[in-house]
């Protein structure tokens, strides 16, 4: 049996992989859990790492700390790529108002501990140990580390560790409480989010009746309207439907079918008309030839192409009408760019939809296929990009948005810019999500089974004190901005989600954000905060370092 037995204690990497699938494995197992309607999903992991551990069940330490970042790294790639698409806008539309929510929310931890540390007496190096684990963030304990020496770095490293679960726990814990405090239900809010939503694109028919439009072209309106908007087909005033040209000319009752961004509804049919109710089975009676079909972009080629470029309606006499991509809807106009994965709908003749499914692709085996050279050009770039040091005066030590913080930007912008330059960074939900999964749950297995041993040792010795201080410096100033953003600020569950697992910088409570979330608000939240989030940590725990120094 002496086999056997090395295998679970040895320091090898067959004893890493084993240990690691065991943790793991339980710690999915244990998911299924539930406190009332409540699970903490994931992070069961980080707690089976942590009881494995203290019985001796450990891995080498360099093998721990590569699993943890690189874990680490595929969580946040993935979840860079998921909001790439919609993060831009994001950013515009309320990224201001969230980032000044997450600043609030770091100033009160770093008060907070300021103030535990004056009127308990701990020493303040410690504080920094603890304020670094209750709000889950490694880089800002390096950060502090590098500017203190010897049993003061030891010390803030235990203290991290000790507060770590307990942060993580609190963070998800303070999303619990205000749930309950606002009597949130998740499948009320779900539909509130999506109607709150502006939605990308809406369908309207419009009779023609403004006399200064009649006899001008459809392009001539576009030009006029400065908006965009996609004349998917005509009803005339001859009651024959056709699909329509940027140089149709209208005329008095023709009935346009629109598709138009909800932005912009009011301001087309002040130009053009009057909206008027025409369901489908009526545009269908009135021409048998036209039909509508779904066409999922799959050549390569055409990543990063305009619409215009293609010359599908001057060629083939067939509209497209919207871009569906990764859930969101986007009006199908000129200047769009394709990219690997979209679905058009297009409106047209058969025997045209044949034609221009053909150009376009069409072939859904094709997207099986992961793109795997973009993902790790993205890590390589995305580490690189995080290890750039940046000085600032006075802190002794360069900041540098790290192992996370790069790869997340880079996957950003990767996912909305790289079809411009034809690169393919498509990824399909369930390669995506496997990614995800993985990553988080590599990371959580390492930081479990790197804070367990000694653990129960520091909290008899009086480091239950740093879990009650790292307890409050958690939750206390979550729950101050979580009802700020929602009493004050009307902020939706979702998004508050994501807020306050970015301002934590915290992925064990992101994953459980989406597993509760049924959009991607929680993710798309998280991606707009966690850059000045990370940088802030690091600098403001250094910044309590050369207090505590002083």
């Amino acid at each position: 049996m002496d086999w056997f037995i090395n295998l679970f204690t040895g320091d090898g990497i067959a004893t890493a992989v084993i240990i690691l699938a065991l943790t793991i494995a339980i710690g999915l197992l244990l998911n299924r859990i539930k406190f009332g309607s409540v699970s903490l999903g994931v992070t069961w992991v980080l707690f089976v790492g942590i009881v494995l551990s203290h019985f001796g069940l450990t891995i080498d330490p360099k093998i721990c700390h590569f699993v943890k970042e690189f874990g680490l790294i595929l969580f946040v790639y993935s979840i860079g790529i998921q909001v790439g698409p919609s993060f831009i806008s994001s950013l515009r539309d309320g990224g201001i108002r969230m980032n000044m929510l997450a600043v609030l929310i770091i100033a009160l931890g770093c008060i907070i501990c300021y103030v535990i540390h004056v009127v308990s007496g701990e020493d303040l190096t410690t504080m920094v140990g603890v304020l670094s684990g209750a709000v889950t963030n490694t880089p800002g304990l390096g950060a502090a580390q590098s500017v203190v020496e010897g049993s003061e770095a030891s010390t803030m490293a235990t203290a991290y560790a000790v507060a770590y679960p307990l942060g993580v726990v609190g963070i998800i814990l303070s999303m619990l409480i205000i749930r309950w405090v606002f009597r949130i239900k998740i499948d009320r809010e779900a539909s509130k989010a999506t109607r709150s939503d502006a939605p990308r694109t809406v369908r309207i028919d419009v009779r023609v009746t403004n006399h200064a439009i009649f006899g001008k072209t459809i392009e001539e309106i576009s030009r006029i309207t400065r908006s965009h908007f996609v004349v998917a087909r005509i009803f005339d005033h001859e009651n024959q439907q056709r699909i329509a040209s940027g140089q149709t000319e209208l005329q008095e009752n023709d009935i346009l079918r629109i598709v138009v961004s909800s932005q912009e509804v009011d301001l087309v049919q002040s130009l053009i008309g009057d909206v008027v109710k025409i369901n489908d089975s009526e545009w269908g009676s009135a021409s048998s030839h036209l039909e509508k079909r779904r066409i999922v972009v799959t050549k390569p080629e055409l990543n990063g192409k305009h619409i215009g470029d293609l010359h599908i309606r001057e060629n083939y006499h067939v509209t497209i009408t919207r871009v569906v991509r990764a859930g969101i809807e986007l009006v199908a106009t000129y200047e769009l760019r394709l990219q690997m994965g979209d679905v058009v709908v297009v409106v047209g003749r058969a025997n045209d939809l044949d034609q221009v499914s053909t150009i376009l692709g069409n072939s859904v085996k094709r997207l099986d296929r992961p793109n795997l050279i973009p993902i790790f050009v993205g890590m390589f770039l995305g580490v690189l990009f995080g290890s750039i040091p940046i000085a600032i005066p006075g802190i002794p030590e360069p900041v540098k948005l790290g192992l996370a913080g790069g790869p997340l930007i880079i996957a950003i912008l990767l996912a909305k810019y790289g079809p411009k330059y034809k690169m393919v960074t498509f990824t399909t939900n369930s390669a995506n999500m496997m990614i995800r999964e993985i990553g988080i749950s590599l990371f959580l297995a390492a930081v479990g089974l790197g804070a367990g041993e000694g653990f129960v040792q520091a909290i008899a010795e009086g480091g239950y004190w740093w879990i009650l201080f790292g307890f409050i410096i958690t939750v206390l100033p979550l729950l101050i901005v979580g009802i700020i953003a929602r009493k004050a600020m009307k902020m939706d569950y979702f998004s508050l989600m994501g807020l306050m697992s970015g301002a934590m910088t915290d992925p064990p409570a992101l994953a459980y954000a989406n597993t509760v979330a049924t959009n991607d608000r929680a993710a798309v939240t998280y991606a707009t905060v966690y850059p000045l989030t990370m940088f802030l940590r690091i600098f403001t725990a250094q910044i309590l370092a050369l207090i505590a120094l002083s």
